[in-house]
């Protein structure tokens, strides 16, 4: 019996039944999928554009304007009461080099954010990791050490002030009470008293904001790597040198930058507690900025001053960004 082999026609109907029949790969279907028109395109970028307005408006009213208004008053002769009285340049910016506070004052600001950096970082990382496992009591601690960063720091200062006051504030007579000190303790009396109270103040109020930040970098770090390296036989300070710290990098550069940057603007804790003194001992730049523009009634003069500072903040960020690139590198 003879079996009689399909024809041309048949053969190539069954393969086009085949190809049709077969899934398509998701490729294939992509590659089918119709194309976004231009009008639907279009109104997805005005959509996004719609959403990016509102910040884009408050970033141009509230920091370019002003800072073009701060460059014009650097340039000109600017009293408070008399408004623009036209260009000096550069006058301004050679009377801010000529006070006889502009070198001290920039001196005592980067002494005072060396001692704040150094002691509130260093305070913050020891809380955290305190407070880093999950034991009974650990949130109420986390609690405790935070709250002082719900309180503002202009109410921080005077509450400090009134701690601090020899005559009607507590401490001082609680050390007398317990007959460590004769006479009453000021607090603010010294140069150096003043500072190291300003300090106390600013690393209670803001330990427990640092410590959060540490505190979630630390959670990031796997445990894996904490128990591997313990079961190699390494030790705490082996294991928080070589696992915890180089971990932890980039909360801790996000720490170094906001404190760095919050401390040369220092200004409300030493208006409130100091007012500068004893003696312009404490006279931060941000306190000689206000003094010469709501003292002096010189704008021009603060103006130039402002500008000075922000660009030794743009400056002093950019080499802390290149550093910590460079670390990350190596």
């Amino acid at each position: 019996m003879q079996v009689k082999a399909p024809d041309r026609a048949t053969a190539e109907h069954g393969t086009r039944t085949r190809t049709r029949t077969r899934p398509r790969t998701p490729a294939a279907r992509r590659a089918r999928r119709p194309r976004r028109s231009a009008p639907r395109r279009h109104s997805r970028t005005l959509q996004g554009l719609g959403y990016a307005a509102p910040t884009a408006v408050f970033v141009a009213v509230f920091f370019l304007l002003p800072l073009l208004l701060v460059g014009q008053m650097s340039l000109s002769d600017w009293p408070l009461l008399a408004g623009d009285r036209g260009g000096n340049a550069p006058e301004n910016y050679t009377d801010v080099t000529d006070s006889p506070l502009f070198w001290p004052s920039v001196r005592f600001t980067l002494l005072y954010t060396v001692i704040v950096t150094v002691a509130l970082l260093g305070l913050a990382l020891l809380l955290a990791l305190l407070v880093q496992e999950s034991r009974p009591g650990a949130g109420f601690f986390r609690t405790v050490y935070f709250l002082p960063g719900a309180l503002g720091l202009a109410s921080a200062s005077l509450l400090f002030w009134g701690l601090y006051s020899p005559t009607t504030g507590p401490l001082s007579s609680a050390l007398e009470r317990l007959g460590l000190v004769d006479d009453p303790v000021s607090f603010l009396g010294t140069p150096n008293s003043a500072l190291l109270s300003t300090v106390f103040l600013v690393v209670w109020k803001f330990a427990g904001f640092y410590m959060l930040i540490l505190l979630v970098g630390l959670q990031r770090i796997p445990h894996e790597v904490y128990e591997a390296a313990r079961m190699d036989g390494a030790s705490r300070g082996q294991i928080f040198r070589s696992i915890t710290l180089p971990l932890l990098r980039p909360s801790l550069a996000l720490s170094l930058l906001l404190c760095v940057t919050g401390s040369l603007l220092a200004f409300d804790q030493f208006f409130v507690l100091t007012k500068g003194g004893p003696d312009n001992s404490t006279v931060t730049v941000v306190q000689l900025i206000y003094r010469e523009a709501f003292q002096r009634l010189n704008l021009g003069t603060a103006a130039a001053l402002s500008i000075v500072v922000l660009a030794a903040l743009l400056l002093l960020n950019a080499a802390q960004f290149r550093g910590l690139r460079r670390t990350d590198e190596s």
